[in-house]
This record gives C-alpha cells, sequence and structure tokens, in this order.
C-alpha cells in the first residue's frame, strides 16, 4: 500500500454534503473537484512524507492558519478545506473566517484547521496550491473590475487557462468580479483572423457558421471598421475589435450604435484598462487573468 492508498483508508474518499453544495453554488462540479484534489495529492504523495511523518508523532495536534501575506481578494479555500478533509478526515476542524471573493489585508487568516500535525504538513503545499493560484487569478481579476469602475465596461476571461484547471480559474475570475467568455470550443462559435483567411472573408465565415449551427452564439473578430460595417449589415450582434485603439474604438461604438455586443481585445494593459473602457464597448478580453496571474501569497503557519 503506497502513502496515497493509506491516506485514503483513512480519510474521507468523498466530498462531504456541506462542501459539496458549497462548490455547486460556485458553479463547480463538487465530483471534478474531487478528482482534481485527488489527482494533485497522488502527485505529492508517491511514496511516504518521509520528513513530516519521522519527525511528528502521530498522536500530535495542532492548529495551522492560512494567513494572507499581502493584500488581495481569495478564492479557493473550498478546496483547501477538501485538500485538508480528503487527507486527515472529517474528524477535524475547519474555520473559514472569510469567504471567496472577500478582499483581504495582510496578516488577515482565511481558513484555520486543528487536526494531526503530521497530516497537517502532509496536506499543507496541496491546499496553499489552490488556494494561491486561485486567489492570484481573483487578485488579478478584481484590479481589472476596480479600474474599469465608472466605465460601464466589464473585463472577460478567455480560453488562455492552465490545461484541467479551467473550471477552477474561470471560478476565481468570477470571485474577483470579471465575466467568464465561452468555456470550450463547443459553447459559442468565435470566428478569429484565421477563420477568415479560410473561409473567404467575415461575412462568409459568419454565414457557413449560421448554416451549421443555427442555434449556437456567435462572436466575430474584425480589425478593422469595414468589417464591422460588414457584420453590422448582415445582423451579427456580437463583435470583438482586436487591436483598435482608444480613438478607433469610440468610432466602432458609435458606428454600431446598439445594435451589437462590442468587446475589444488585443495587448490591454492594466494602466490603460480605463482609457478602453471609457470608450463605450461592453467588454474587455484580457487572457493574462489566467495565463499571467501571479499566485497570492500565502503562508500556512502552526500556531505556538
Amino acid at each position: 500500500m503506497n502513502a496515497i492508498d493509506h491516506i485514503v483508508a483513512l480519510a474521507c474518499d468523498d466530498v462531504p454534503a456541506g462542501l459539496a453544495h458549497e462548490l455547486g453554488e460556485a458553479g463547480l462540479d463538487a465530483r471534478e473537484v474531487h478528482a482534481a484534489v485527488v489527482a494533485a495529492l497522488t502527485e505529492d504523495l508517491p511514496g511516504d512524507d518521509v520528513t513530516s511523518w519521522a519527525t511528528i508523532p502521530a498522536d500530535q495536534v495542532e492548529t495551522a492558519d492560512f494567513v494572507a501575506r499581502e493584500d488581495g481578494t481569495v478564492a479557493g479555500l473550498a478546496l483547501g478545506e477538501l485538500v485538508f478533509r480528503y487527507v486527515m478526515g472529517n474528524d477535524i476542524t475547519v474555520e473559514r473566517p472569510v469567504k471567496d471573493g472577500a478582499r483581504v489585508s495582510k496578516g488577515d487568516v482565511l481558513l484555520s484547521v486543528t487536526g494531526p500535525t503530521a497530516l497537517l504538513l502532509t496536506a499543507e503545499r496541496t491546499a496553499l496550491n489552490f488556494t494561491c493560484h486561485l486567489s492570484g487569478v481573483a487578485s488579478a481579476t478584481a484590479a481589472w473590475v476596480r479600474a474599469l469602475e465608472g466605465t460601464g465596461a466589464r473585463v472577460r476571461d478567455t480560453r488562455k487557462t492552465i490545461p484541467g484547471w479551467r473550471d477552477l480559474e474561470k471560478y476565481a475570475v468570477r470571485a474577483g468580479g470579471g465575466v467568464n467568455h465561452r468555456h470550450s470550443l463547443s459553447d459559442m462559435a468565435l470566428v478569429k483572423d484565421n477563420h477568415v483567411v479560410a473561409a473567404g472573408g467575415v461575412v462568409e465565415a459568419y454565414h457557413l457558421i449560421r448554416a451549421r449551427y443555427p442555434k449556437v452564439p456567435v462572436q466575430v473578430e474584425v480589425d478593422s471598421l469595414d468589417q464591422l460595417r460588414q457584420l453590422l449589415e448582415i445582423g451579427v450582434d456580437q463583435i470583438l475589435l482586436d487591436n483598435m485603439d482608444p480613438a478607433t474604438l469610440r468610432e466602432a461604438v458609435a458606428l454600431t450604435a446598439g445594435r451589437a455586443t462590442l468587446e475589444s481585445s488585443g495587448g490591454l494593459t492594466l494602466e490603460d484598462a480605463a482609457a478602453y473602457g471609457a470608450t463605450g464597448v461592453d467588454f474587455l478580453a484580457v487572457g493574462a487573468l489566467t495565463h499571467s496571474a501571479r499566485v497570492m501569497d500565502i503562508a500556512m503557519d502552526l500556531r505556538p
């Protein structure tokens, strides 16, 4: 029996009802989250936790706190709790004084767990990996939300996510106040420049999609006002304005006159967010929310 099998035999092999309900309310599939936790722990425990299990008596019990080392917006605390419950079973005490989506300050306690010390340390890094990364995504998103206040525009994510983490990262975007774009290639058609080249034009690409998938939402990317005019003439109602400066975006908004939802994309930065949001577009597409988010600095400290 390897280490992970040993832990499974001792601990919880399913998602506790309360956590399952919470994950469902957050738009996450509890079984998929559970599978992600198991995969992460299996990766970290191909054998014993040779440091913790050798140095700490099995009956030693302590309390550990997740403490913010910087200001930020938290996400993934339920996943952190699930890691501890998977490793240690449900006979532990867990307290979460803050909720996902909360703005926290350096020094705030985010989660506390009381249980066997050796297993606390076994679960520590996996729990932190989930919580720090998702809190980083939520914090990055919240920064964009604050930058866009008063403009009417909202920040939206992309499919530029870590493979296997899309549900979790898109949840973290929502926790930070952002909006999700399509989840997969099947949810919605998004005509990009290569599709335009392959189909022979933006109008041609749109008609081909409509002919084969008449009920699927369609967004079409344009890089010129001429392409925008062509799409508006045939009634396209979702248009992605790629690599346009604020002046051109304002022209596009005036030309559209409310006939379509407009999204700006292409190299947007947080420093320029307000200027782009003030053009009147509905969304800013920001892949960096997920592909470049810095982890939030959170540490686990055993209480003295």
